[in-house]
């Protein structure tokens, strides 16, 4: 009788593999709350690689990091009318605390504009005082009726950008500089992902925005995930929060905003870009563990020499990982440090050790290799370079030998079942939204035939991407 699979095969299920995957690889289990996660430990060790990795290049934009309370004034929501209808049907409120009933409902936070323009309000009085950049890492709650580990929960990490500024342009040129500079280029050099960056339509912008931008990445099943989101809030915020401030001439004026985020669904997207039906495939730049070296039999001298390989990867600058829990066979270490998508594993046995090798088993390639141990480190560092390269490589190509350009909306929706579709934005137009929406296809960016962002929600010449989504 053949042996059942670890996980079940993405062709088969995909969904079910998904979750296989989260449960197998340790990332995170339900919470006791319906909507809520536990994110365990492995998996929030990747979760504080993207960390650090997007908090880098927020600092080099700038902005600097903030914290501000979970609990928000019902009222500060109901200022901006188009942001509280936006949010309504997902928002948790608190009205009893302290054993009483309070005064005034306090939601609890979905996300920030209201109490961080409240404070900018008082922080800005004059052009000198702009840019403001600001920037918190924090929890939010979305109640969600359809929860999914990662992809949507009711409570999930973030950070959130607010910036304000001191006029229109200056606003819109930050706010592309986060979704290109921060965003895309992160996406692109660590996550392995090649997004799409476009705008969304009307229909899809945030709730209170003049203006939507978006980083967009097809899943292993061809769907598109958002996963990364950058917004031009015009002067709406400002007015309902009264961010004013004196600029050059002495004038008083209303300040410009933008809020970015990116949240904790970067690790669903990353499990579902690169994963495969052996596990997680996780790129090196991101890999909390780049390396694992596995001592293969309980052998003292093996034992020895794996901590040393350790050491010495280590004080190359790679993320090593030791395991010596010989008592557990290596079939079933193989197949865990497998499931966890470590990019490299190093397996040393008596034999290797002998011949002055070590077994090289490459995550990315599936290639199985003796390796000298000489000058290991510089092999260990090719093999993860190779291994970024490829991940990024097929991610790539999936993206666009599955997007097909179409001039129907009949052909669009067709095209969707499958992968992305590239229509005409005059062809299609909210109608033609409309009528996708029907068979559960929505908008997913618009773009110029460059690839650039188009200029406004009419631009002449922008094609719409069409996709289902998560």
């Amino acid at each position: 009788m053949a042996k059942a699979p670890v996980l079940t095969p993405q062709s088969e299920d995909f969904p079910r593999w998904y979750q296989d995957i989260v449960a197998k690889a340790e990332l995170a289990d339900n919470g006791p709350v319906r909507g809520t996660m536990v994110i365990r430990p492995y998996g929030y060790s990747i979760w504080e690689q993207m960390q650090a990795e997007v908090d880098r290049r927020i600092k080099l934009a700038g902005a600097k990091n903030a914290y501000f309370p979970l609990f928000i004034p019902e009222s500060y929501l109901k200022r901006e009318a188009e942001h509280v209808e936006g949010f309504s049907p997902e928002l948790a409120v608190v009205t009893v605390a302290g054993g009483k009933e309070l005064e005034e409902p306090v939601v609890v936070r979905p996300t920030s504009e209201t109490v961080i323009g409240e404070f900018m309000a008082k922080w800005v009085q004059s052009y000198r005082d702009l840019p403001l950049l600001l920037n918190q890492w924090a929890n939010v709650v979305r109640w969600e009726l359809r929860p999914r580990i990662f992809l949507r929960t009711s409570e999930f990490l973030w950070q959130e950008g607010h910036t304000a500024h001191v006029s229109e342009e200056d606003g819109r040129q930050y706010s592309e500089r986060i979704l290109y500079d921060v965003y895309a280029s992160f996406m692109r050099d660590i996550l392995a992902m090649p997004v799409v960056v476009g705008r969304k339509t009307v229909k899809e912008r945030f709730a209170g925005a003049t203006n939507t931008m978006t980083c967009e990445a097809m899943m292993g099943d061809g769907k598109a995930l958002q996963m990364g989101t950058s917004h031009e809030l015009g002067q709406n915020f400002s007015k309902a929060f009264d961010i004013q401030f004196l600029d050059n001439e002495g004038t008083q004026q209303h300040a410009w905003t933008t809020s970015w985020g990116v949240s904790t669904r970067m690790v669903g997207g990353l499990i579902m870009c690169h994963g495969d039906d052996n596990g997680l495939r996780v790129p090196p730049a991101l890999a909390p563990v780049q390396v694992v070296v596995i001592a293969v039999r309980d052998d003292e001298a093996v034992i020895e020499r794996c901590r040393s390989l350790a050491a010495e990867l280590t004080d190359a600058g790679v993320r090593v990982e030791l395991d010596v829990r010989v008592e557990t066979s290596m079939g079933r270490r193989a197949t865990d440090w497998e499931l966890k998508g470590v990019p490299v594993r190093l397996e040393l046995g008596p034999r290797d050790l002998a011949e002055g090798v070590v077994t090289l088993a490459n995550r990315v390639s599936g290639s199985k290799d003796a390796v000298a141990l000489d000058g290991l480190a510089a092999t260990v560092r090719s093999a993860l370079d190779a291994a970024q390269a490829q991940l990024l490589a097929e991610a790539t190509e999936r993206r666009d030998s599955r997007t097909v350009d179409v001039t129907t909306i009949g052909e669009a929706a067709e095209a969707a079942a499958t992968g992305w579709a590239r229509i005409p934005w005059a062809t299609l137009g909210t109608d033609g939204e409309a009528e996708l929406a029907k068979s559960s296809v929505t908008v997913r960016c618009l773009v110029m035939p460059d690839g650039s962002l188009p200029a406004s929600d009419s631009a002449e010449g922008a094609v719409a991407i069409v996709a289902r989504s998560y």
